[in-house]
């Protein structure tokens, strides 16, 4: 959404969060994997934060300079704190390096599925092994998927650790961190089992982010800072995302990139919602029909 406006709140609340990121940086402070790479000073200089027209609670990040809110998230969001801890938790992913260990499991366990394929047709033999093959790469990479779920889930949660590093540091008040995942189980989406899940239930950020929160030192006082917007002029915000999002084009050229973003994964709710999975359906058989027709050709 290419309102000014917009576009310079959203940064300003993101370049409080990336400088207490480029501090912790300075002082060692992070996960390994934050550690793992020579060069970081991308990540300070050129973090942008963007807004998107959609209709869908999420925001997301592709793992490099860039963060999107959508704009039903920032509707959501009552106060600048719980925008700002949601903003955080994404550039926690990127400080992390979460997406590129998503991108390496992924890799791993195509090697896995396809290592288990070229046993089932050994075993098998003339006879079986092409039905053995398949079920041996069905069955392996089913259990991949499975198991990663806890390594995301471990992203998540240190995404959610740094986040409140982040969030506290630049300014913002500890108490209301969890404020925004309680407004989701508040509306009913914390229902499915954790072990399912590649999020941490929404009970279990709150009681952390409340623990983290009363662990703080006295000292933690001085970090306070007035925010970007008071309520009233958040409320604008708000109002004037609506009306910018009202006002936005949504002819059929429209219609493939809102897909898209309907289907990224969310980084916000513990469970996909309808919407998510019908895009990703629709996704899925395009793809399918692509290789078919191009199969035929």
């Amino acid at each position: 959404m290419d309102d000014p406006q917009l576009t310079n709140y959203l940064q300003e609340i993101g370049d409080r969060i990336v400088a207490a990121a480029e501090s912790a940086d300075a002082s060692l402070r992070g996960p390994e994997t934050h550690f793992s790479k020579e060069d970081n000073s991308w990540m300070f200089d050129r973090s942008q934060f963007h807004l998107v027209n959609s209709n869908m609670l999420n925001a997301f990040t592709t793992g490099g300079e860039h963060m999107y809110i959508y704009s039903k998230l920032l509707e959501q969001c009552r106060t600048e704190d719980e925008l700002a801890a949601v903003m955080a938790h994404e550039y926690a992913h990127v400080y992390g390096r979460h997406v590129h260990k998503g991108m390496n499991r992924q890799s791993l366990a195509m090697g896995l599925s396809a290592g288990a394929g070229l046993v089932g047709l050994a075993v098998g033999g003339e006879q079986h092994g092409q039905e053995y093959s398949s079920l041996a790469m069905v069955s392996t990479a089913t259990a991949a998927s499975f198991l990663s779920l806890g390594y995301t889930r471990d992203d998540e949660a240190e995404a959610d650790k740094w986040g409140f590093h982040f969030y506290t540091r630049a300014g913002w008040d500890p108490q209301h961190f969890g404020d925004f995942f309680q407004q989701l189980i508040d509306l009913g989406h914390d229902t499915r089992s954790e072990a399912m899940s590649d999020h941490p239930s929404l009970v279990s950020r709150v009681k952390l982010a409340n623990e983290r929160a009363a662990a703080l030192p006295p000292e933690a006082r001085n970090w306070r800072r007035s925010p970007v917007a008071d309520a009233p002029q958040y409320a604008a915000i708000q109002q004037r995302t609506q009306l910018v999002a009202h006002g936005m084009p949504s002819d059929e050229r429209m219609a493939l990139a809102q897909t898209l973003l309907s289907a990224v994964p969310s980084c916000v709710l513990p469970v996909e919602q309808p919407a998510q999975k019908e895009a990703q359906r629709r996704i899925a058989v395009a793809i399918q029909n692509g290789s078919e027709q191009a199969a035929s050709n």
